[in-house]
């Protein structure tokens, strides 16, 4: 017998945020949110064991599926209102910021949406005691809104079947876990008057076996500091590649790096096989595209997860501690290339990203690819002909377990095909700094833009040559 949770919006409006930073509503409530808002009632009604033993068994159940209608989002303008908190300081100015005439005001949005069925369902495979139940209902009863404060609900939890089978049936994109109840306590002990609550883990399809072209990207946004060149990417790479490897150290387990994350065999020589890559995300393939960087992401070969990798998780989260002022984890990367620390953070959700912050093109299926970042080829040229260049081109496609294209569906130069992409060398008369940093070991090899056709679709990523580790011979798809 399942237990299902029943929620209404009593005004027929659902007022909160997907997420950090987010424009986009969050329909339906996550389970994430919803645990909050239970904890926060069992709080006001005086936090007695038997409920907060209920909590902890809801806490370790699995992610529910959640039963809810469509939706139409409503316009979000930025309304401007005046900072909870003031910092405590002695100077004049700040107790005058106390009075509603000297109040500062701080733009913010606050996104809602009106379901087409006021009402959502959690569904949970497996129901507890009754005992357990009433306890959870009684914390239930004392939830007043979910979300913003105007988003007025009720709820109750039911055990057995759902009664929504006309809603529509989706999975939960965040969830909570065991020990959750614990960090919402420490959110509220540290910070009574305003708490800050970090989302719940995201949810994973752990369980389906992905495709051998599925590929999850973790996209990082520039948030703070100043981004390098698009020529400097590759450097930029591994230093983001040796900052992801500390991490591993930080949590002790600095012996135990997997190959697929250094690239490097466990006797220190180059690994055979594929491991993870760090590209550039770039403004470009737009008619304004300009190739400003706006963030980097990790991306794991073709077929792998990196929530699957064995320690990632952990080092990325000791090297990216939650920020109350973003709303976000953000990691900090210093040391050569960068003149200033440069602070990334995990890329809002995909729909409400910037659309050069989306895979799509990297990913999506195509026969034609064009270069964003030059290929490094694989040796020194000897004659230094057009189809030599050619020839090692479609060498370096099967070198990244690609199909080898045929040199005659080649075209090879010093410009990109796509618009915003810097050349592969600098043109007459540019400075020197406009030349691509490569590292030490590839200073010396010649780098060049293709357009690449196969014979069939290829989906990626396509990252081909000796750099494509590092983001450089990163390609996008150029249509069929």
């Amino acid at each position: 017998m399942s237990l299902v949770l029943e929620i209404e919006f009593l005004t027929g409006v659902c007022r909160a945020s997907r997420g950090p930073g987010s424009n986009a509503p969050d329909w339906p409530p996550q389970p994430d949110r919803v645990f909050s808002a239970l904890v926060s009632a069992w709080g006001v009604r005086g936090e007695a064991p038997v409920e907060r033993a209920a909590l902890e068994w809801l806490e370790g159940q699995p992610p529910p599926v959640i039963h809810a209608s469509g939706h139409n989002p409503r316009t979000a303008p930025d309304v401007f209102v005046p900072p909870n908190d003031l910092r405590a300081s002695k100077a004049t100015k700040t107790y005058l910021k106390v009075l509603p005439d000297r109040r500062p005001r701080q733009p913010r949005r606050f996104p809602a949406t009106r379901p087409d069925d006021p009402k959502v369902e959690l569904v949970w495979p497996d129901a507890p005691d009754a005992g357990t139940v009433d306890a959870l209902n009684a914390i239930a009863g004392c939830v007043g809104y979910l979300g913003h404060s105007a988003s007025l609900a009720r709820c109750r939890f039911v055990p057995g079947e759902t009664r929504g089978s006309h809603l529509g049936k989706q999975r939960a994109r965040r969830r909570v876990y065991p020990g959750r109840l614990i960090e919402l306590e420490e959110a509220h002990r540290a910070r009574p008057s305003r708490p800050e609550i970090r989302p719940g883990a995201p949810v994973f399809a752990e369980h389906a076996p992905l495709p051998e072209t599925a590929t999850e990207w973790l996209v990082l946004e520039a948030v703070s500091g100043e981004v390098p060149d698009i020529r400097a990417s590759a450097l930029v790479g591994r230093l983001l590649r040796q900052t992801l490897m500390a991490g591993y150290r930080r949590v002790g387990r600095g012996d135990a790096i997997p190959e697929i994350v250094s690239g490097h065999a466990p006797d220190g020589t180059p690994t055979r096989h594929p491991h993870l890559a760090i590209a550039p995300m770039a403004f470009v393939g737009s008619p304004h595209g300009d190739g400003r960087v706006l963030g980097f992401a990790v991306v794991p070969p073709s077929g792998e997860a990196l929530h699957r990798i064995d320690g990632f998780r952990a080092a990325f989260e000791v090297l990216a501690p939650f920020r109350a002022d973003v709303q976000r984890r953000v990691l900090t990367l210093q040391g050569p290339p960068l003149r200033k620390p440069l602070e990334l953070a995990p890329a809002a959700e995909h729909g409400d990203r910037l659309r050069s912050l989306r895979p799509d093109p990297y990913l999506d299926g195509s026969r034609r690819w064009a270069t964003v970042t030059p290929i490094v080829l694989d040796r020194h040229l000897k004659r230094k002909e057009d189809t030599e260049v050619r020839e090692l081109v479609a060498r370096a496609c099967q070198h990244a377990g690609l199909p080898r294209p045929d040199i005659d569906r080649i075209r090879v130069g010093k410009h990109s095909a796509v618009k915003g992409a810097p050349p592969a060398r600098p043109l007459a008369g540019e400075p020197p700094w406009t030349r691509w940093k490569l590292p030490r070991s590839l200073e010396s090899r010649q780098l060049v833009h293709a357009v690449i056709e196969f014979e069939r679709s290829v989906g990626g990523p396509v990252l081909i040559g000796a750099g494509r580790f590092n983001g450089l011979g990163l390609c996008r798809g150029a249509g069929n």
